[in-house]
This record gives structure tokens, sequence and C-alpha cells, in this order.
């Protein structure tokens, strides 16, 4: 997705039981200051699976920073070295042993949603906390908790340089 040419239409919430909130936006104006609120909000954990791109997108078009975040992709790549796929629906099979359908993985999210997306929707959210402890104890198990905690750290930085439109690795030679 392009941030300036597609624009955020829905967020999706869970607590960690297995209910899901969807709340789609108002793109006349993104006007949202509940849910602003509460995604800057420190004392409130949100887990995102490759954050990145919907941290950018909530930046431009909710113009509020995403507070005190944990990413399971990244702790994905980081605790299952061994694998090349970190995928969210390869997470929920190897963690939580079910088959999640991506068929509405992308699909028109700004109209009226049917029932089959609204299931996609909250399939995308409902297993994120049970999927980040599961990484978190390989994490730790593998003493790269803390590398993961500084790549959190980066991330403001990684969306900030993808907002101004430096896409390439600056590292890179």
């Amino acid at each position: 997705l392009n941030v300036k040419r597609d624009p955020l239409c829905l967020i999706q919430i869970s607590t960690g039981n297995s209910d899901a909130h969807i709340i789609q936006l108002n793109r006349d104006n993104y006007i949202a200051p509940n849910l602003n609120k509460v995604l800057s909000d420190k004392s409130i954990t949100k887990i995102f699976h490759y954050g990145r791109a919907d941290i950018a997108h909530i930046k431009y078009y909710l113009k509020t920073d995403t507070i005190n975040i944990l990413d399971t992709k990244i702790a994905s790549k980081l605790a299952r070295s061994y694998s090349d796929s970190h995928s969210l629906k390869t997470l929920i099979k190897e963690f939580i042993n079910i088959d999640v359908s991506k068929q509405f993985q992308s699909s028109d999210f700004g109209g009226e949603l049917s029932e089959a997306q609204l299931k996609y929707c909250a399939n995308d959210v409902v297993y994120l906390h049970k999927i980040h402890q599961e990484l978190n104890k390989i994490l730790v198990r593998e003493k790269r908790i803390d590398l993961y905690g500084d790549c959190l750290k980066f991330l403001k930085t990684r969306v900030n340089l993808d907002l101004a439109l430096f896409k390439d690795d600056i590292w890179a030679h």
C-alpha cells in the first residue's frame, strides 16, 4: 500500500480476548479523538503485525503517533530465524494451530463490509496477543529480547523515513 495514495479505511482492535472491534474511519475528515487517545496512550500496549505500514498510515491520516508498540513480524524474524516465512497466516498456524483464510486480504475495505470481510478483519487481530507471548518466550530463550526492544525503538524512525520517502536502506553502501 502507498500511504499517500491508498486511504486508511479501518482499524481493528482486540484486547486479547476473542473479541475484535472493527472501526471504519470517516474518510472525509479522519477525526477520531477517542481512537487517537488510545493510540497515543503509553499505558496501552498496541500489538501489530508489520506495524511499519499500519503506523505510517495512522500517522499520515490520523495525525497521531502510535506509542508503546509491539510487532509480531519483527519478533518473528528475530525469534524464528529457522524460517523464511513470517506471515501472520504462518504464525497463526504455528502457534494457534488454526488455518485462516487470507482471501480478503486485498479487498475493498472502504465500503460496507461483508460478513466474510468482518471475519477476516477479526481474525487479523484476535490472535496477536497469544502469538506475541509465544514469540516473546523464544526471544528470551535465544537472548534476542534486547535486540527486539531496539528494533521497536527504531520503528518510529523507520516510519518517519518512509513518510519522508526514504524507502532504501540508508545504511547501504
